[in-house]
């Protein structure tokens, strides 16, 4: 017999072994027909073990970084319909997902990395994913160029980006350089990579909150210098999976 985590994903109630297990440790599977909930990942059960899966948010989007990217749709209550969306830092698309369930019609995904989208979003004809491609040279890039044109548009509607191991203050000018003028930025800022290997503690966490500040000053700097202008500076209500807090900006190419 299967272990219940493999069951879940055999059964198509799970994307991956990983994320049913968080949904069995959540308290969120139960047995169809007696409403007994689960707790062990590897208790074994029958095949056709009816089983069933409470709503979970962080199930949504194929990461949790979709419902960041939400939180500021929704604050603000963006129009995402039929646009042409520009993501940087694809990883495994949580902001892509997110873009095409508020109605993007097309993803274009910049990831320096190779194979980390889902396959789910890989396998869309809506999403293209341009890889081993480094943020600060995409403008130049030949496979972005023949993107747009083949998506019949000079630059996209709207850019999302979420990005690592790297200060957003080095990609942000070249991003701006892709946005027509009234062309939209969301971002997802995260500090512990804006304040240098002095601001954070042993773990990578940012412990002074002072900090925050530091890095808002100088996020809204660049954004000017790049002619975006910032409308919108939020908290994110998810933080990320090292505890750090993070933010999300919204912007406009001037």
């Amino acid at each position: 017999m299967p272990r219940l985590d493999l069951l879940l994903v055999t059964q198509g109630l799970a994307r991956s072994r990983t994320r049913a297990q968080r949904l069995i440790r959540h308290g969120r599977v139960s047995l169809a027909d007696s409403d007994r909930v689960l707790n062990k990942p590897g208790e074994k059960l029958p095949e056709d073990t009816p089983l069933t899966v409470a709503d979970d948010p962080e199930e949504r989007y194929v990461s949790r970084a979709g419902l960041k990217l939400e939180a500021v749709i929704q604050a603000l209550g963006l129009y995402l319909e039929d646009q042409l969306v520009l993501d940087v830092g694809q990883s495994t698309g949580g902001f892509t997902d997110c873009a095409l369930a508020h109605g993007a019609r097309h993803v274009i995904g910049i990831e320096v990395g190779h194979d980390q989208l889902d396959p789910s979003l890989r396998e869309d004809p809506r999403v293209s994913c341009l890889e081993g491609l480094n943020a600060r040279a995409m403008a130049s890039d030949a496979r972005l160029t023949k993107v747009l044109a083949a998506q019949r548009a000079g630059a996209p509607d709207l850019a999302v980006m979420d990005v690592s191991f790297i200060s957003q203050t080095l990609i942000l000018p070249e991003l701006a350089s892709l946005l027509a003028t009234g062309g939209r930025l969301i971002s997802l800022v995260k500090p512990q990579f804006e304040v240098g290997p002095g601001g954070v503690d042993s773990q990578g966490v940012v412990r002074d909150a002072a900090r925050y500040a530091e890095v808002e000053a100088r996020i809204r700097q660049c954004c000017q210098d790049a002619n975006l202008l910032i409308q919108h500076w939020q908290e994110s209500p998810i933080r990320g999976g090292d505890g750090n807090r993070e933010f999300l900006l919204y912007a406009v190419r001037g």
